[in-house]
């Protein structure tokens, strides 16, 4: 069996270091190994539309910032196919099919579509309907198995907040496939492998970066930007002084040393801190968090420590964006060409599906057969 990557984001705004850590560095690294014979990267415009059907607009400019941040990352579209999702409609059937294989009851009960239905602020208690939940938006697990089984894939990187979507992915599978004969491939997670990748806290905090919280660092942030939103990023409400003994877990800035440090960092970044009042002469992140637990060092060296670790992976993203954003036709082109892709592809799927079905009434030899079966039925 091929080995197969389908992986995506929603174009409704910039991807931040969340998304990075969370399975875009991932990707990147899965395709760079040579492992798997085919990489589909999907905009999820239509997905996006679930809950921003009036702004239409929003969506479609943020397709090529999606795209700007992909490539920027590393993603090569020679290896990598980009498209975007509403141009693929095999995925819309796919949907549509597979909406008679779940239950209200099932999606109710799913964690993820529960939360972000919480975060966005819909109630289904409006007599109004003015702020009901859209039905497109609580079937997006529904729309997410069509979208990973359209290509086949048999792993699916992702943040953890995915999980109960991949596994109702995995029970539409299951269910199709017993009912209609094998056709559908069950796809496993690929979850990141650095605990604090699995779910990265917003810069205040909170457990969920996100865009409508303000809470974001983003991958085309400047340098300026990003130490505007280190500086004031939540640490230990405790540690008052330096000489206090400070928490490391529960403390964003360690959290994402814990996502974004390298070894190589405490070398490359000592003289950095030349002339300050506390040297910094660690050589492991596991020295600087002993030495923060017993007092003697400030939340703003380790938030200096943190800027430069962070630019140092966003400055060759950065720069790379800005090249490509001088040539936005180039990024159109990959979206282009990997969308014809992805089309080609999905529609084997959707074939496949169909035949399994026997809703492939007009396929070659089909239609003699069925008129042959009627004509004898009704001969008689």
């Amino acid at each position: 069996m091929a080995k197969i990557i389908l992986t995506g984001d929603r174009p409704t705004g910039r991807l931040h270091i969340g998304h990075y850590v969370g399975s875009l560095r991932r990707r990147v690294e899965l395709q760079n190994s040579g492992n798997f014979d085919e990489i589909y990267i999907m905009i999820a415009d239509a997905q996006a539309l679930t809950d921003n059907a009036d702004n239409p607009e929003k969506v479609r400019q943020n397709i090529i910032e999606v795209a700007l941040d992909y490539l920027s990352a590393g993603l090569d579209p020679e290896k990598s196919h980009l498209f975007i999702q509403s141009q693929v409609s095999e995925l819309t059937e796919l949907t549509f099919f597979y909406n008679n294989l779940v239950t209200v009851q099932r999606l109710q009960r799913n964690p993820t579509v529960k939360q972000e239905i919480q975060l966005r602020g819909f109630s289904d208690n409006d007599e109004d309907n003015k702020a009901g939940t859209p039905v497109g938006f609580f079937c997006y697990p529904i729309s997410q198995a069509a979208d990973i089984t359209a290509f086949k894939a048999t792993v699916v990187p992702v943040g953890e907040d995915q999980k109960p979507m991949i596994e109702q992915t995995r029970e539409i599978v299951r269910k199709f496939n017993s009912t209609y004969g094998p056709v559908l491939v069950e796809p496993e997670i690929m979850l990141p492998d650095n605990e604090a990748c699995l779910r990265l806290p917003g810069t205040d905090g909170k457990a969920k970066m996100s865009k409508s919280l303000g809470n974001c660092i983003y991958l085309s942030d400047s340098a300026e930007e990003v130490w505007a939103k280190v500086k004031g990023m939540y640490t230990d409400p405790l540690h008052l002084q330096v000489s206090d003994p400070g928490h490391v877990e529960g403390n964003t800035v360690f959290t994402y040393l814990d996502a974004f440090c390298k070894p190589e960092h405490f070398e490359k970044f000592r003289s950095a801190f030349v002339g300050k009042k506390v040297s910094f002469e660690f050589n492991s992140l596991d020295e600087v968090k002993e030495q923060y637990r017993k007092g003697g060092l400030g939340d703003m060296m380790i938030k200096n420590f943190l800027n430069c670790v962070l630019n140092d992976t966003l400055e060759p993203i950065r720069n790379r964006r800005h090249e490509l954003e001088q040539n936005i036709p180039y990024v159109y082109e990959v979206l282009r060409k990997g969308t014809e892709i992805a089309r080609a592809k999905a529609a084997e799927t959707l074939a496949d599906v169909k035949r399994a079905m026997k809703i492939n009434y007009f396929d070659p030899g089909v239609l003699d057969e069925l008129i042959r079966e009627q004509s004898e039925k009704y001969a008689k």
